[in-house]
């Protein structure tokens, strides 16, 4: 993996700033801390960070087809590098290294914008070709790498791996989105395309962005690819299964490839744990294993992981990590550069670390749950889903969105009579009654959170309206297939991705997901919903699958999330930390926030009335997100 920034002269070709271009690159050091390479002309600056994979001896970059007229800076893999090696061969290229990155100057010169489609793997990149003054973004389809960019007041354009290399640019302008504001409190991330900032943009995943210099600014982004939901040709279970682990195996097997030690995270849940079953099958040395464990049984899953480990003969690792290893928090805003609420944050970044010393290489089983419906949330979705279905919206709106006004909040009282928020969902359509399932912090209280003065500013700008608008695009209508659909959007790219993504580059680790493979992911995305929700079931098809190659005892066992015990900390040994930053002076000085309602908050949560460590969890973030965003 690397990191890649630039400035593109959107008017002109006035002299690139070669030292402040070698500083933005210079921040993104620990995505690739192997070598450093910049290429500048008037009007271009391109500068890359590597982390040398494959190819070591050379692949520097930015990287030059024979004449030079066209370069690129790349961040990622393309895995069928070898076989679009072999086809641009007899078309005529000359290719002068073994690397990925080569293919994609001459896939460029070959099929213009249109190289995206032939490319397997994950990437962000930016090429620049002389001779037609264009400058062309790209990012991979599932949205693996990351790539922002912003457009300056003085027509240059910005771009990088990480938010940190633009804010190294003095003249990026720095005002919040009101937006972004209220789509990371209820997200707990900023969405694509939005970020923390008005004046910068995420690349969507399966988007590129193509700048012709005078063209006159920043067009919008073109998508290539989405995900097609186009029912498979029937077939049966065991077939389908069969099918499945195929599929698997040869996602795994092309992630293989690399000069350098390579091994795979063991969680012991069901997706890491298929995927180090099938590099068992397909390498002839034990594969390199690593987990972490917790003292607290609430969170530990070492024991399932060991039966992995043990049943496929790996090299495993296991570190203890103690569950209140909160001494992160201080670099988390400085890791992630916009707030992020997600506080799996912490071990992902602890196992990143762990792995870092056996291995340059690992492979993931992140995507496993949104392409497979593993999430409890999708169960209970379909549950409110057929609620709903048995009355008209319009009806629902006045009948239970009256209930839910006058019936008490009892969240003390036992689950049969918290009739409230069953009213709430049932007043609700399926966009607003999903939104509500995933949202960290509820509508009201979002509501309640924010000045009167910043809810005047959003004009009635809800978070919810982001998924609405990708359930307006999606390719399919069936319940569970459509909130598989928003979450691939939403969740998958802003959170899980970007966690991983941020944790293992701060520690220089590459990280390859064969469940994101995408002819993988349109193949499992056209299977009937009942073979990945089965009743109660999730990922009901792996589990069959994989019966002859894992332990009952790791498919079928109640799924753990990767947490922390944030509400047992802010009553304990972070009281006092969550007290000064939430009810601090730059979140007070910020203007968006009720700061009596905050008060009410922290006040409640310490005394244990009530739990508020999702909002005060998020509160703080955002508090260490700007400790990091003043100039």
């Amino acid at each position: 993996m690397c990191g890649i920034t630039g400035i593109f002269d959107l008017q002109a070709q006035r002299p690139i700033d070669v030292p402040l271009l070698e500083a933005m690159n210079q921040t993104q050091y620990h995505r690739g801390p192997d070598e450093g390479g910049l290429h500048h002309e008037p009007g271009v600056g391109l500068a890359h960070r590597r982390l040398s994979i494959i190819d070591l001896s050379s692949g520097q970059q930015p990287l030059f087809n024979e004449d030079g007229s066209v370069a690129v800076t790349y961040n990622g893999e393309i895995y069928n590098f070898p076989e679009l090696t072999r086809t641009l061969q007899s078309a005529g290229h000359t290719f002068r290294t073994h690397c990925d990155t080569e293919v994609i100057v001459h896939a460029w010169e070959e099929w213009g914008e249109a190289c995206v489609e032939r490319f397997r793997g994950m990437f962000a990149f930016a090429l620049w070709d002389r001779n037609r003054e264009t400058l062309f973004l790209a990012r991979d389809r599932l949205g693996i790498k990351p790539l922002y960019y912003a457009a300056l007041p003085d027509g240059h354009l910005l771009f990088a791996s990480e938010l940190k290399a633009l804010m190294a640019h003095p003249d990026l302008p720095r005002q919040l989105d009101p937006c972004a504001v209220e789509e990371y409190f209820g997200f707990g991330y900023v969405p694509e395309p939005r970020s923390i900032f008005a004046g910068v943009h995420k690349l969507p995943p399966g988007h590129t962005l193509t700048v012709r210099r005078g063209q006159g600014g920043v067009p919008a982004s073109r998508a290539y690819w989405d995900v097609p939901f186009a029912p498979l040709p029937a077939m049966g279970e065991a077939e389908a299964a069969e099918e499945l682990v195929r599929r698997l195996r040869e996602a795994v097997e092309i992630r293989l490839v690399a000069e350098v030690p390579l091994g795979a995270f063991l969680s012991g849940g069901v997706d890491s744990s298929a995927v180090v079953a099938m590099m068992a099958g397909l390498s002839p040395d034990p594969v390199r294993t690593c987990s972490i464990g917790f003292d607290d049984p609430r969170y530990d899953e070492s024991e399932y992981a060991r039966m992995v480990a043990e049943r496929y003969r790996t090299a495993h690792r296991l570190d203890q990590v103690n569950p209140d290893d909160f001494d992160l928090l201080g670099k988390l805003g400085a890791l992630y550069d916009e707030p992020f609420a997600d506080s799996s944050a912490l071990p992902t970044y602890r196992v990143c670390e762990q792995a870092r010393r056996q291995v340059v290489v690992a492979l993931s089983g992140d995507g496993g749950d949104e392409n497979l419906a593993g999430y409890r949330r999708y169960r209970h979705h379909l549950g409110e889903e057929r609620l709903r279905g048995l009355l008209p919206l319009g009806l629902r709106r006045g009948l239970f969105g009256s209930l839910a006004r006058v019936y008490p909040k009892a969240d003390w009282a036992p689950r049969v009579f918290r009739a409230k928020a069953t009213f709430q969902a049932l007043a609700r359509d399926a966009v607003e009654g999903y939104f509500q399932g995933v949202s960290i912090l509820r509508d009201d209280l979002r509501r309640h959170l924010f000045s009167s003065g910043f809810r005047s500013e959003l004009q009635g700008y809800s978070a919810v309206d982001v998924l609405r608008r990708h359930a307006a695009q999606a390719p399919t209508d069936h319940p569970l297939s459509l909130v598989q659909y928003l979450d691939m959007k939403t969740y998958l790219p802003g959170d899980i991705l970007t966690k991983v993504d941020r944790a293992s580059m701060a520690h220089a680790l590459e990280v390859r997901v064969p469940i994101l493979d995408h002819k993988l992911v349109e193949w499992m995305s056209g299977l009937p919903p009942e073979m990945k929700l089965n009743g109660s079931e999730g990922k009901h098809l792996l589990k069959k699958a994989m019966e002859p190659h894992l332990p009952h005892e790791v498919l079928y066992r109640k799924k753990r999330g990767f947490a922390v015990p944030v509400a047992e900390w802010f009553r304990g040994p972070l009281r006092q930390r969550v007290r000064d930053q939430v009810l601090g002076p730059r979140i007070g000085e910020s203007g968006l926030f009720d700061m009596d309602f905050l008060n009410r908050l922290v006040d409640e949560h310490t005394r244990g009335a009530r739990d508020h460590s999702p909002a005060l969890w998020s509160l703080l973030m955002f508090d260490e997100f700007l400790a990091k965003a003043r100039p």
